[in-house]
């Protein structure tokens, strides 16, 4: 199986390096990224004649090809799609964004784009973020708040959810959206048995895409499209109030 690796952040990302290696034993892993940050850019290809995009042959530990891309991640697509990174691709995984994708973030998410765009050409798109332990706004977080970023963690949780695509393949193209907490697995919090990661996910609740009754959100939830701390502590707040 030949698997694109991109992302929107660039081709010197970490969360980028870590899962085009954690994907290697799927066959193979051909990394093709935009040169630099292209975070916001959607499934947009740029004006071409303007970027006058071109393809650079780069270095990565631990993949055995990766190309640097002058475009945005939906572009480094495009071209897999004709061929400039060799034969047919089967599978495109874009991320692994630092930041989660979610609500109304997936309309402009170049990570959410890349994979998206390879569903329009016929091919399986995989879109991997990572929710960042601090404050981030429309799937991007700030450098200085990923220091602690466990991206194996979400790699893992790329790497179950590839094996369950590529047995799927034959159904025809779909595109996922995966959203991953930050957060180290250990033997207490894995448990038994290598499906762990993604159980212990599976039982978090899934944020809300508004307020419960009794509240509102503020201006920050209600851009973003998902319910963060600031209203949750707006409804603990309402709920004394009643009490009371």
């Amino acid at each position: 199986m030949r698997i694109l690796v991109t992302n929107d952040d660039g081709i010197d990302s970490v969360g980028l390096h870590v899962l085009a290696r954690a994907l290697v034993s799927f066959g193979e892993v051909v990394i093709g990224a935009p040169d630099r940050e292209y975070s916001g850019a959607g499934a947009g290809l740029g004006t071409l004649h303007l970027l006058q995009p071109e393809v650079r042959r780069v270095h990565v530990d631990g993949v055995p090809e990766a190309w640097s891309v002058t475009g945005p991640p939906a572009l480094c697509v495009v071209f897999a799609r004709l061929g400039v990174f060799g034969g047919p691709f089967d599978l495109v995984v874009s991320g692994i964004n630092p930041g989660a994708n979610t609500g109304r973030a997936i309309y402009h998410s170049g990570t959410v784009g890349a994979a998206l765009t390879a569903r329009v050409g016929g091919i399986s798109g995989l879109a991997v973020s990572q929710a960042v332990a601090g404050f981030g706004v429309e799937g991007q977080g700030w450098d200085d708040m990923l220091d602690d970023q466990h991206w194996d963690t979400a790699a893992e949780v790329a790497v179950r959810v590839v094996e369950a695509m590529a047995a799927d393949l034959d159904r025809g193209p779909t595109v996922v959206n995966v959203n991953v907490r930050t957060f180290r697995v250990t033997a207490s919090s894995a448990g038994a048995g290598p499906r762990s990661p993604t159980s212990r996910l599976a039982r978090w609740p899934a944020p809300s895409s508004r307020p419960r009754p009794g509240t509102r959100a503020c201006s920050t939830c209600t851009w973003s499209g998902v319910i963060r701390w600031c209203c949750r502590r707006t409804r603990t707040a309402a709920r004394s109030k009643r009490a009371t």
